[in-house]
């Protein structure tokens, strides 16, 4: 039994940032990671094209001056690669690797309320002993594998976009299938096609997806952003999206604008490219109309790009809300369905029967191939946490205790399992804003939390049951007034059988969030209890 005050669980761009300020605390800690570096997602997701969709040079941590000054991004939306030479510079420079514990997976953790400690148990049989368990395990870090018939007799090679090779995959004269066209499928897809010579795709839903227009980083506009810097962060921290690249926007009501100038609006938001189009319109996430017309507006660019009238139409969304499922940002996406070795099925209307040894076959045909591609996504924000068997007080498990949705405070923390804290956990804006600025701000919270019931001598800090049930009912009453509701999306566990559909990220943006958690910690933390020696 190894003794720590923090165990934090996931060395992602959470776990770092959690680890580098419990160092500065000058607390004894260990990160446990599974993987054999650092990076979280982006040390996982290695697909062809995988990219995010925030912009670099505000996906990227504001914490250290020196840092953000010295760091060249070499395009405007960064590459895996070079997100993860990122993750591996911070590691570095701040010397952080000295207190991460690769290649070891958590499998159960446990609080013993007579000591005020969490057991925490490994695989390989390391056990550690801590105060504080801090939970850094990432929103998309636990992939979902469609339940296919068949799948275990497929000859050829089956890859997960979420578990890709680290040796990349060579499609040069292959034939592949893929299924799944969310952000993975959007982004892998193109490329892809690229390579192989012939790739089926295989669509159950179509989504809205918005070009990047991505390219080198203009030297003279990194200049002008990293002298701004300082501004545009405190911007980002103040903004819906916690994004100094959309801060600008004026939130224009659609509804109030001529034809004329919506046509102007529309394609001013799609020429700048990205979630410009979804952050430019306040009434587009609340008015079943103005969205009907934003939407139309991209169905309109989707059948100017793609030269089958059929195939553009599958590849319209219609069955949901624009935005109301993560809008995808892609490169030359629509224009692959041009290519003659590019081939789509509509799984909606001639659905799945079976994988099958050489390809898979649905209802109306047999389609093969010789590799078969998943880009089939997550257990979204919770997956992580309930994969491991986290027990509270009176050995009341997390997996249980959420067996009809997840309830947290704040997505910080839960009641019934003192000490503990979930970074971008279910409850918070998370998904909805920029991940990295999101982990900063949970980060420097929880850290000052700890700080004030460190020097306050307390032992246990808990989410009260009553705050708990408000935040939840404030989540859903939220999430009720927009059409985020409106899908059947991974927000609502929608694409996990069995899952509790309850709608998990908070939606009214980050700089509410944050000034509810500024004013909290300002009045003492209420919500939490706070069990301190002096007053046992």
């Amino acid at each position: 039994m190894e003794d720590r005050d923090v165990v934090i669980v996931g060395a992602g761009f959470a776990g770092m940032y959690m680890l580098h300020k419990i160092q500065q605390m000058g607390m004894s800690v260990t990160v446990i990671e599974r993987g054999d570096g650092v990076g979280g997602t982006w040390y996982w997701n290695r697909y062809p094209g995988a990219r995010c969709d925030v912009e670099s040079m505000s996906y990227s941590y504001s914490f250290s001056e020196d840092l953000q000054q010295e760091w060249v991004w070499p395009q405007r939306y960064a590459a895996q690669p070079e997100i993860l030479r990122y993750a591996n510079h911070v590691a570095d420079r701040f010397d952080l690797r000295r207190d991460i514990l690769f290649e070891t997976t958590v499998t159960k953790a446990e609080y013993d309320e007579e000591a005020k400690r969490w057991t925490v148990q490994t695989e390989t049989g390391r056990t550690f002993r801590t105060r504080y368990l801090i939970m850094a395990t990432g929103c998309l870090s636990v992939p979902k594998v469609p339940e296919l018939p068949g799948l275990d007799r497929f000859a050829g090679r089956v890859l997960h976009t979420a578990h890709w090779p680290h040796e990349g995959v060579d499609f040069s004269g292959v034939t592949v299938g893929i299924i799944g066209t969310g952000s993975s499928g959007v982004q892998s897809i193109p490329l892809i096609a690229k390579q192989a010579r012939h790739l089926t795709v295989f669509q159950r839903t179509a989504n809205f997806s918005i070009p990047a227009w991505n390219g080198p980083m203009r030297a003279e506009r990194e200049a002008e952003m990293k002298r701004r810097y300082g501004a545009l962060r405190q911007r980002a921290r103040t903004s819906y999206a916690g994004d100094y690249t959309y801060a600008d926007e004026d939130m224009v009501s659609i509804l109030e604008l001529s034809p004329e100038e919506r046509e102007l609006q529309f394609e001013k938001r799609w020429q700048e490219g990205g979630f410009h189009y979804q952050y430019a319109f306040g009434d587009l996430m609340v008015s079943e109309q103005a969205n009907e017309i934003a939407a139309e507006f991209v169905r309109g660019k989707i059948r100017a790009t793609v030269k089958n009238p059929k195939v553009a139409e599958i590849l319209c969304p219609k069955d949901h809300p624009l935005g109301s499922k993560r809008l995808c940002v892609d490169s030359e996406y629509y224009e692959t369905y041009n290519r003659d070795n590019v081939s789509l099925i509509d799984i909606k209307a001639d659905p799945i029967v079976e994988i099958t040894k050489s390809g898979l076959r649905t209802r109306e045909a047999d389609h093969r191939f010789d590799a078969l591609v998943l880009a089939t996504g997550f257990d979204a924000m919770t997956g992580a946490l309930t994969k491991i068997d986290i027990r509270g007080r009176g050995g009341v498990s997390l997996k249980e205790q959420w067996q009809d949705g997840p309830r947290t405070y704040l997505g910080l923390a839960v009641a019934g399992f003192p000490n503990l804290f979930t970074i971008n956990g279910p409850g918070s804006p998370s998904v909805f804003v920029n991940m990295i600025l999101a982990c900063e701000q949970h980060v420097e919270w929880i850290s000052r939390l700890i700080g004030h019931a460190e020097a306050s001598r307390c032992i246990e800090i808990e989410a009260g049951d009553e705050a708990q049930e408000a935040w939840t009912r404030e989540l859903s009453e939220s999430a009720d007034k927009t059409l985020y509701v409106k899908a059947n999306s991974w927000y609502l566990g929608a694409n996990i059988p069995g899952k509790p559909r309850i709608f998990m990220p908070y939606v009214d943006g980050f700089h509410t969030y944050a000034s509810i958690c500024e004013n909290m910690a300002s009045k003492g933390y209420p919500g939490f209890q706070l069990s301190c020696l002096d007053r046992l």
